[in-house]
């Protein structure tokens, strides 16, 4: 066997489907918002709208100050949620965000982690894999929740021949 065939049959380091456990929960690291974080954000979405960005319009207004895109905080949430480690090499595919709400403000200088919590498993073993359905929840410093919902995730078996992220069309992935 090749030196990149052996390197893909190495168990990955996140979870496969039947490891999860329904009820199961994490807490990631926490990480801090920062003013590059909302001006980076801005450039790679477009969106400068004036609350995230103007200094002197935000403070006439309920926030008093800027506040932090809420998809900024979602994506936030996805890298938070990767660091726990859980899904690496095994999740193939994000599949829906649901429910999700945007409960509260994110400041500049908050700090902010997720909790996962493992809400529903579901087998899908004609693909190899199965739909795990997580409630996610990204809280601050001050421990309220400024963000939540659901979060589907195809997660690959265990007993599956390959990766289902990997090419089919190589030399050498064939199984066995």
């Amino acid at each position: 066997m090749s030196q990149e065939a052996s390197m893909r049959q190495e168990r990955p380091r996140g979870l496969y489907f039947e490891e999860f456990e329904e009820g199961a929960e994490s807490v990631s690291p926490a990480r801090t918002v920062t003013e590059t974080d909302i001006q980076l954000f801005a450039g790679l979405t477009g969106d400068y709208n004036q609350i995230h960005t103007d200094v002197e319009f935000c403070k006439d207004t309920v926030f008093g100050q800027r506040v932090a895109h809420g998809l900024l905080g979602v994506a936030i949430a996805s890298g938070l949620g990767t660091r726990l480690g859980f899904i690496e090499g095994t999740a193939v595919a994000l599949r829906e965000m649901t429910t999700w709400k945007f409960t509260g403000p994110i400041f500049i200088g908050d700090t902010i982690h997720v909790k996962v919590k493992v809400a529903h498993k579901k087998a899908m073993p004609r693909l190899s894999m199965g739909m795990i359905t997580f409630d996610m929840s990204l809280i601050n410093q001050k421990d309220e929740t400024v963000q939540k919902g659901q979060w589907k995730v195809l997660i690959q078996s265990q007993d599956a021949a390959t990766s289902p992220l990997l090419r089919q069309d190589q030399p050498g992935s064939e199984p066995g």
